[in-house]
C-alpha cells in the first residue's frame, strides 16, 4: 500500500519538476491553482474510496454489491461534476487569487481535466474494492501503470511539445481514462467471479435503488459523513493555496513544491492506514477485540517508524530537495524559507492518518467528520485569522494547528471508544 499510495504524489512531482525548470513561474503557478481546484472537486468524492473500503472489509460475502453500487454511483458523480463545474471555471480561478500570467493556464487545465472525472472518480471505488478485499498488489499496478504513462507524457507533451500546462493536464486525462480500463481488466482476470457479477447485475438491473434500498442508505450514510470530512480538507488546503497566490507567483510555486513534499510523505504514512482498513474491517466482521487491538497497535509503531525516517530524509535534504523541483532563484528562497515547518509535520500528521484507517475499518465515519470540522473551523480558520498579518508564515502555522487539532481529536475519540469497549 505505501508503494501504491506513493505513485500518486510522485506524479504531482514530476509535474511540478517538468513545470519548475520552464522559463517562467506562470506555469507551475497556474498548475498548482489547477491541480488544487481539481483536486477539491474530485477528492471531494473520495469517500468513494474510503466508503467502499470499509463495507467491503466488513462484508460477509466478496463485496460485489457495494462495489457495484460504488461505481453506479463514482460515475454518476463524475459525469455531473463535469456538466456543473465546466461554465464555473473562470469564477473559480477568480477566487484563487490567480495572477494575471497564471490564470489562462489554471483554467486550460482545468477544462481538459474535467473531461476524465467520471473514469476518475470510478477508479476510487475500484481501488476501495481491492483494498477491502485485502489485496494490496492490484492498486499497485493499476496506480504505477497509470502514473509511469502519465510521466512519459509529461515529458512528450510539456517538454517535447512545449504545450505547457495543457501538456499537463491531457497527460493526466490518459493516466485516468488507462487507470480505469486496467483496473476492470485486473478484475476480471483476478477476481473473475466478482467481475461477472457486476457484468450480471448491470445487464439484469437487479442493482438500482427502488429495488432494494436499505442498502443504498448505508452506503449514503457512510459516505455522506466521509464527503463532510474530504469536503473540509480540500477546502482547507485550497484555501492554502490561494493565499499563497495572494502573495505572489514565487510564493505560489513555492508553496506548491512543499505541499508536493507534504503529499509524497501523506501519500507514504498513508499505506498503514489503508492496510489498517482492511484489517480492522475484518476484525470487526468477526468480532475479535484481541484482533482489533493487534493491528492498531503493529500499525501504530510501523507509522511511527516510518514517520521518523521520513522526518530525517527531509532534514537531512534541507538543501537539495527543494532544487530537484525548481531552479528559479526567487521559488527556492521562498521554499528554504518555510521548509522547516514541513519537517514538523510528518510526526504531528501521522496520527491523523493512521487513525483515520482505524475509523474507516470499523464503520466510525461520524468521528471522522466531527473531527475534521473542529480542526477546520475551530482551529485553522481563526488561526489564519489572528496570524494573516504575517503573510505566508502565519497560513503555514495555522496549517500546521490543524493538522495536530486532526491528530489530538482522533486520539481523544479512539481512547473513548476504547474504554467504552464500543469498537464492535
Amino acid at each position: 500500500m505505501i508503494l501504491s499510495n506513493i505513485t500518486v504524489p510522485l506524479l504531482g512531482a514530476v509535474d511540478t519538476a517538468v513545470l519548475g525548470h520552464l522559463p517562467s513561474p506562470e506555469y507551475l503557478s497556474g498548475v498548482a491553482i489547477g491541480a488544487s481546484v481539481i483536486s477539491m472537486l474530485l477528492w471531494a468524492f473520495g469517500f468513494l474510496r474510503m466508503g467502499t473500503t470499509g463495507l467491503v472489509a466488513r462484508a460477509s460475502d466478496s463485496g460485489t454489491s457495494w462495489l457495484l453500487r460504488a461505481l453506479v454511483l463514482a460515475i454518476s458523480l463524475g459525469v455531473l461534476v463535469s456538466i456543473v463545474a465546466t461554465p464555473l471555471l473562470p469564477t473559480i480561478t477568480q477566487w484563487m487569487n490567480a495572477s494575471t500570467g497564471a490564470a489562462p493556464h489554471a483554467t486550460d487545465y482545468l477544462q481538459i481535466r474535467l473531461l476524465s472525472a467520471p473514469f476518475a472518480l470510478a477508479n476510487f471505488a475500484l481501488l476501495g474494492f481491492f483494498i477491502g478485499r485485502g489485496d494490496s498488489r492490484t492498486p499497485l499496478v493499476i496506480l504505477v501503470c497509470a502514473n509511469l504513462l502519465n510521466i512519459v507524457l509529461d515529458l512528450l507533451l510539456i517538454i517535447g511539445l512545449d504545450m505547457g500546462a495543457r501538456g499537463a493536464a491531457w497527460a493526466s486525462v490518459a493516466a485516468d481514462i488507462s487507470g480505469f480500463a486496467i483496473g476492470l481488466s485486473l478484475l476480471y482476470n483476478r477476481h473473475p467471479k466478482v467481475f461477472n457479477a457486476v457484468r450480471h447485475y448491470l445487464l439484469g438491473g437487479h442493482f438500482w435503488p427502488w429495488q432494494d434500498a436499505s442498502p443504498w442508505r448505508e452506503l449514503l450514510r457512510v459516505n455522506g459523513d466521509l464527503f463532510i470530512r474530504t469536503c473540509l480538507l480540500l477546502f482547507t488546503l485550497t484555501f492554502f493555496t490561494a493565499q499563497g497566490a495572494a502573495q505572489g507567483d514565487s510564493v505560489l510555486a513555492a508553496n506548491a513544491i512543499l505541499l508536493q513534499l507534504l503529499m509524497i510523505t501523506s501519500y507514504a504514512l498513508d499505506g498503514f492506514a489503508h492496510a489498517t482498513e482492511s484489517l480492522v474491517g475484518n476484525a470487526v466482521r468477526r468480532r475479535s477485540m484481541a484482533l482489533f487491538m493487534r493491528t492498531v497497535t503493529a500499525a501504530g509503531v510501523w507509522a511511527l517508524g516510518s514517520a521518523l525516517i521520513i522526518t530525517a530524509v527531509l532534514v537531512v535534504g534541507h538543501d537539495w530537495i527543494p532544487t530537484l523541483f525548481t531552479s528559479i532563484p526567487d521559488v527556492l528562497e521562498q521554499a528554504w524559507a518555510y521548509y522547516p515547518w514541513l519537517c514538523c509535520l510528518p510526526l504531528v500528521a501521522v496520527w491523523s492518518y493512521q487513525l483515520d484507517g482505524v475509523f474507516i475499518g470499523a464503520g466510525k465515519s461520524r468521528q471522522m467528520r466531527d473531527t475534521m470540522f473542529i480542526a477546520t473551523v475551530i482551529v485553522f480558520l481563526p488561526s489564519w485569522w489572528f496570524t494573516r498579518h504575517y503573510d505566508n508564515a502565519g497560513i503555514w502555522f495555522s496549517l500546521f494547528l490543524w493538522f495536530v487539532a486532526r491528530s489530538a481529536g482522533l486520539v481523544v475519540y479512539f481512547y473513548s471508544y476504547t474504554k467504552k469497549n464500543n469498537w464492535l
